[in-house]
């Protein structure tokens, strides 16, 4: 029926494109004049005028100032409102769930840690997970209800099949098949779920290394190695949520290893995951091997590689380079991309000598020769991930004025 409004071409259907392309070109400058939104957005100065006004009605922007320091009277300015919406994300190791709560800008409000040490987990998952996200909400000065999504970074990826979560069996009280149903009556806001990886390669892509990339890979290695797929823009997560998991790929190099998901592990995990660096820190005769988590140790390892030139640390770091090219050359054989980025701790210690030596690696080993670089998201990516993720979903509902 003509008049509606999902109706392309109808009056209501292009104010609310207008109304979209003026909020993010707010969010992406900062506060503008509606003579800055006119010529940016190709509007008349009456219709940026009517713009901003039903804009500022809906709650959606807010008169920040006056322009200052050029010629003629002061410009209001406008800005996108910040109280508009919320979202929040939460990042789940074993040891620890991270949240945080960011406003509808993308600014980060309120943040909090729990920690969640032992194999056995105290508290039910579903109590973790809403003291973890009220912790944030609470540093945030915004009650529960205030949140208008969240995203939930875990490491494996929840089966689309069965709701149940694979590849991560060292994540303690995750896996009951009613967890999601649990957690859904717990909260009051939509919930959604990604692999930690995944939401590292969302990171970098809307704000980082991978930025005007539509293909890339992101090879991750800290607690874990994995990887996220990145095709024609889109994460590509596969049949059960399980791929990039290349920590399971078999490769030269280390034995076969079988029962993949009881081990927790596979080829490419042993060869080249943090746990294998210290082992052959020792095995190149380096005594000063640091203790610790494996994810810390390794990357203390290869920060301290990298300032070497020659002797054993340099040959530490020429060995690391080898096995990690030597993964990513299957994975460069079967999806060709254009772009690798390298993240994790265990990789951006190294900055750019390893990720030239991996370069030079794979590049006798890939018969295509994808450009290399070291991630631009350093402060707590998979929460950073989670955050962009579930703002990128909160402003289509919040900015979509045609309803």
């Amino acid at each position: 029926m003509a008049g509606t409004a999902g109706t392309p071409g109808t009056p209501r259907v292009l104010r609310a494109m207008n109304d979209r392309a003026a909020l993010d070109l707010l969010l992406e400058h900062g506060p503008l004049s509606r003579t800055r939104i006119g010529k940016l957005t190709g509007l008349s100065k009456p219709t940026a005028s009517q713009l901003l006004a039903r804009l500022e009605a809906a709650g959606l922007v807010l008169a920040t100032g006056t322009s200052e320091g050029r010629p003629g009277p002061n410009a209001q300015l406008y800005a996108v409102n910040p109280a508009a919406a919320y979202a929040a994300g939460l990042d789940v190791t074993p040891d620890r769930i991270r949240a945080a709560v960011a406003d509808i800008t993308g600014r980060t409000v309120g943040e909090y840690e729990l920690p969640t040490p032992g194999r056995r987990p105290a508290q039910p998952v579903v109590r973790q997970v809403t003291d973890a996200l009220d912790g944030a909400v609470k540093a945030a000065g915004l009650a529960r209800d205030d949140i208008h999504r969240l995203v939930i970074g875990t490491p494996g990826a929840f089966d689309p099949n069965t709701g149940r979560l694979r590849y991560a069996s060292h994540l303690p009280g995750w896996h009951s098949p009613t967890l999601l149903d649990e957690l859904a009556a717990a909260l009051p806001m939509p919930v959604e779920y990604e692999n930690d990886v995944n939401l590292v390669a969302i990171a970098e892509q809307r704000l980082g290394a991978a930025r005007g990339h539509r293909d890339f890979v992101l090879l991750w290695n800290q607690e874990g190695l994995g990887a996220a797929l990145v095709l024609g823009g889109r994460l590509h997560r596969g049949w059960t949520g399980g791929a990039g998991e290349v920590g399971f790929l078999p490769v030269p190099g280390t034995p076969l290893v079988r029962q993949v998901t009881k081990a927790n592990s596979g080829g490419y995990q042993e060869l080249a995951g943090s746990q294998a660096l210290p082992k052959l820190a020792r095995e190149l005769g380096i005594t000063d091997v640091p203790t610790g988590p494996y994810a810390e140790a390794a990357a203390t390892l290869v920060a301290q590689a990298a300032d070497h030139a020659t002797g054993p640390h340099h040959q530490l770091l020429e060995t690391y380079a080898t096995r990690l090219a030597t993964g990513l050359a299957s994975l460069v054989s079967v999806i060709d991309p254009e772009l690798v980025v390298l993240s994790g701790a265990s990789l951006t210690a190294g900055g750019e000598v390893l990720r030239a030596l991996v370069q030079a690696e794979l590049e006798e080993l890939a018969a295509s020769r994808p450009h290399l670089v070291v991630g631009d998201v350093r402060e707590h990516p998979v929460l950073r991930g989670a955050l962009e993720s579930a703002l990128a979903a909160t402003r289509d509902e919040v900015f979509d004025t045609s309803r």
